[in-house]
């Protein structure tokens, strides 16, 4: 088994597989829920690999899927890189910040790059809070035509 780089540390109670339902809204679409799947996976060097996939809660049909890593600097900062089958990229900056039962990491998107045919998307702000044996996932966006950032999904996974 490889160990977890050591500036992985912080990061270390995400590792695994998360699973849980959630609810999105945004103002441009239908209110929704959703089942979610979140895995953090690590190969020894300064990142967690990150994949995350959606189903529609009732249909099970597919909602959203992306994949990236979570990369690990120094003094608790924290850079996301992330892609969408959609056609939408994001490179994100944060901080990671010990609670006394978990963790709290908070994202925001430095860049976000978009294909030809993707939706309009201009800002990402990510949140992940672990608290005990819950993990609550949240995004906010700003997009298709909307230029602030609104809150679009949360979601609570467990083990």
């Amino acid at each position: 088994m490889v160990e977890l780089h050591p500036l992985c540390e912080p990061l270390a109670p995400l590792l695994g597989t998360w699973r849980g339902s959630g609810e999105g809204s945004y103002p441009t679409i239908d209110d929704f829920a959703y089942t979610e799947e979140l895995v953090f996976g690590h190969v020894g060097k300064p990142f967690l690999s990150m994949v995350q996939r959606s189903r529609d809660l009732s249909t099970g049909a597919p909602l959203h899927a992306e994949a990236g890593y979570l990369r690990a600097q120094p003094d608790g900062a924290v850079e996301l890189t992330v892609a969408q089958p959609s056609g939408i990229v994001e490179t994100d900056v944060g901080t990671v910040t010990p609670t006394p039962d978990g963790l709290v990491v908070e994202l925001e998107s430095d860049r976000v790059g978009l294909t030809p045919t993707a939706k309009s998307v201009t800002a990402v702000r990510r949140r992940l809070s672990l608290a005990g044996a819950t993990l609550v996932s949240e995004l906010w966006m700003a997009a298709v035509g909307e230029a602030e950032l609104i809150h679009h999904v949360r979601a609570e996974l467990s083990r």
